[in-house]
C-alpha cells in the first residue's frame, strides 16, 4: 500500500463502510464492582486495591448493588430490554494490568439487549437543500464488567523498555454498550457517540470524562462493495481518546481498506491503533475471537436477577431524557427546535434555562440571550455554565429589561461585558452602573435628529435621491450622540417621519 492514503469521499464510492462501536462507560459508584475499594480518580498508584481486586487466592467477589442499578438505568435510557436473569463469566486473557489473568464480565447472557439510539442524519448537501432524517442505531447489548488496571510508560529515563502498572482502576464498574453494525459513515459514528454520551450524562450514572478514561470507545469497521449483503473483514480500532479522533481514524481506515482491496490484497482481521499526530492507523495484533477468551460462568457469583419489582424501582429514577425534553421545551416555551437542541446539550444548562424561562416575560428572548451573549462569553473564557458570573436569574432580569425597552441590545452587551470583567451577576452590575435606561424622550430625540440632519447634508441628499439605506447611517449617528441610550426603534420611526 502506498504511504499516502486518499481519504476523500470520491476515493471509495464503489465501496460502503460498515461500522459498529463498543463503548465502555465507568459507573459513578463510590466503591468498586466486587469489593469496597474506592473508585476515586487521581489517587497515588496502587493505593485503592485489596485482595479481591488484586485477584489473590481465597478472596471472593461481592456484587455492588448500586452498580447494577446504574447499569440498568442506563440500559433503560437506551431503550433496551432488561433481562430478568443475567450471568457473570470469566473472560480469560493475560495482560499485565489484569492481575487475576481473567476479567469478570458477561457473555452470552447479558444484563440488557435490543436497544437503540436515535440520531439525526443529513439526506443531502446542505447547500443543495438537503434535510435531516432520524435514524435508529441498534444496540446489541449492555453488559456489566470490571475494569482492568492501567499501564504507564512515561516517567522513566529508559521508558522504551520499562512499564509501570497502576491497579487502582482494576475492579471499577463498567458497562459495555455494543452497537449493531448499523453505522454507515464516520459522521454517523460521531453523531451516535455524541447522542449516547448525552443520554448517559442525563441519567447521572457516569461523568463520561474521556480524559480520565470514564468513557472509552473501540470501533469495528469493514468495507464491502456497495450493495453487497455479506460483511467484509473487520478491523478494530482501539484506545482512541476523543470523538473527533474516532471520526478521523474511521475516515483513514475506510480509505486504507478500500486501497488494499483495489490493489488485490486482503484485509486481515486485527486490532489497530490510531496515531492522531500522523492521522493514520497501525496494526497492533491479530484480533481475538470469542473462543480465544475461553469464556465460562463465574463460579463465585450467583446469577444476577433483576425482577419486575426491582426494575420498577429503578425506572422511577429515570429522568426526562434529552429528546423528550427538547420536544417539551419547544411546546411549552415557544422556542425553536434549534434553540432546544442547544439548550439541552447538558442537563445543568437545560435546568437553568427552564428556571430563567419561567421567571422571564419572554422565554424566547431568554433562549436568544443564553446562546448569543452568555454561551459566547463562556466559550471565550473556557468555563462552564456553573462558573458563569451571570446567573440564569440574571439572564432573565436582563431579558425583561430588553423586552420592556428599558435598555437596548448595545447596553445589554456592555453590561454583560462588565459582569464578566468584575465577576458579578447582571443585577449587581446594573445597579452599580446607576440602572441605565434607554431614552424614549421624543422631544429630546427629535432635537438630536434635527442636529444630525443639519450636520450631514450630503447624506440627507443621498437618502432623498433614493438611497434609502442611508437611514442606517442616521440611526447610528443618533445612537452615538445619545451615548447609546436612545431607543433604536423609536429613533428609526422618528427619522422616517422627518426624512419622508
Amino acid at each position: 500500500m502506498s504511504s499516502s492514503v486518499d481519504t476523500s469521499v470520491a476515493a471509495h464510492t464503489a465501496f460502503e463502510p460498515v461500522i459498529g462501536l463498543e463503548v465502555h462507560v465507568q459507573l459513578l459508584t463510590a466503591s468498586k464492582i466486587f469489593c469496597s475499594c474506592s473508585t476515586r480518580f487521581g489517587a497515588p498508584p496502587n493505593t485503592h486495591v485489596c485482595p479481591v481486586c488484586l485477584g489473590m487466592p481465597g478472596a471472593l467477589p461481592v456484587l455492588n448493588r448500586k452498580a447494577v442499578e446504574f447499569a440498568t438505568l442506563a440500559a433503560m435510557a437506551l431503550n433496551c430490554r432488561i433481562n430478568e436473569t443475567s450471568i457473570f463469566a470469566r473472560k480469560n486473557y493475560f495482560y499485565p494490568d489484569l492481575p487475576k489473568g481473567y476479567q469478570i464480565s458477561q457473555y452470552d447472557k447479558p444484563l440488557a439487549e435490543h436497544g437503540f439510539v436515535e440520531i439525526s442524519t443529513r439526506t443531502g448537501a446542505k447547500d443543495a437543500g438537503g434535510g435531516a432524517r432520524a435514524t435508529k442505531i441498534g444496540i446489541t447489548r449492555v453488559h456489566l464488567e470490571e475494569d482492568a488496571g492501567k499501564s504507564l510508560h512515561e516517567g522513566f529515563p529508559d521508558s522504551d523498555t520499562k512499564t509501570a502498572i497502576d491497579l487502582n482502576r482494576t475492579g471499577v464498574p463498567l458497562i459495555e454498550i455494543v452497537s449493531e453494525p448499523d453505522i454507515a459513515t464516520p459522521d454517523e459514528a460521531y453523531e451516535y457517540l455524541t447522542r449516547l454520551k448525552e443520554i448517559i450524562l442525563y441519567t447521572g450514572v457516569s461523568d463520561c470524562n474521556m480524559e480520565e478514561g470514564s468513557l472509552r470507545c473501540d470501533a469495528n469497521v469493514s468495507v464491502r462493495p456497495r450493495g453487497q449483503k455479506e460483511l467484509g473483514t473487520k478491523a478494530e480500532i482501539k484506545n482512541v481518546n476523543s470523538f473527533r479522533f474516532i471520526r478521523e481514524a474511521l475516515i483513514y481506515e475506510i480509505a486504507r481498506q478500500v486501497e488494499v482491496i483495489e490493489a488485490g490484497g486482503k484485509i486481515v482481521q486485527e486490532t489497530r491503533l490510531y496515531n492522531s499526530h500522523e492521522g493514520k492507523t497501525y496494526g497492533m495484533r491479530s484480533k481475538e475471537q470469542a473462543h480465544d477468551y475461553r469464556y465460562f460462568p463465574e463460579p463465585d457469583l450467583l446469577p444476577l436477577v433483576v425482577d419486575e419489582k426491582w426494575k420498577a424501582e429503578i425506572a422511577k429514577t429515570l429522568p426526562e431524557l434529552p429528546e423528550a425534553r427538547r420536544a417539551r421545551l419547544v411546546k411549552e416555551y415557544g422556542i425553536t427546535e434549534y434553540d432546544a437542541q442547544v439548550l439541552t446539550v447538558s442537563k445543568a444548562l437545560a435546568d437553568q434555562f427552564e428556571q430563567a424561562a419561567k421567571a422571564a416575560k419572554s422565554p424566547k428572548r431568554v433562549a436568544n440571550l443564553v446562546q448569543s451573549e452568555l454561551m459566547g462569553r463562556l466559550n471565550a473564557k473556557g468555563i462552564e455554565i456553573e462558573q458563569s458570573p451571570i446567573s440564569m436569574k440574571g439572564v432573565a432580569a436582563s431579558a425583561d429589561l430588553v423586552e420592556s425597552g428599558a435598555i437596548s441590545g448595545k447596553m445589554l452587551k456592555e453590561l454583560y461585558d462588565l459582569g464578566f470583567e468584575r465577576g458579578k451577576d447582571f443585577p449587581a452590575v446594573y445597579d452599580e452602573e446607576g440602572r441605565p435606561q434607554q431614552s424614549s424622550d421624543t422631544s429630546e430625540l427629535e432635537k438630536i435628529i434635527d442636529e444630525i440632519l443639519a450636520a450631514n447634508p450630503k447624506q440627507l441628499e443621498q437618502y432623498r435621491a433614493g438611497k434609502k439605506t442611508m437611514i442606517g447611517f442616521f440611526v447610528g449617528q443618533v445612537m452615538k450622540a445619545s451615548k447609546g441610550q436612545a431607543n433604536p426603534q423609536l429613533v428609526n420611526g422618528l427619522l422616517v417621519k422627518k426624512l419622508d
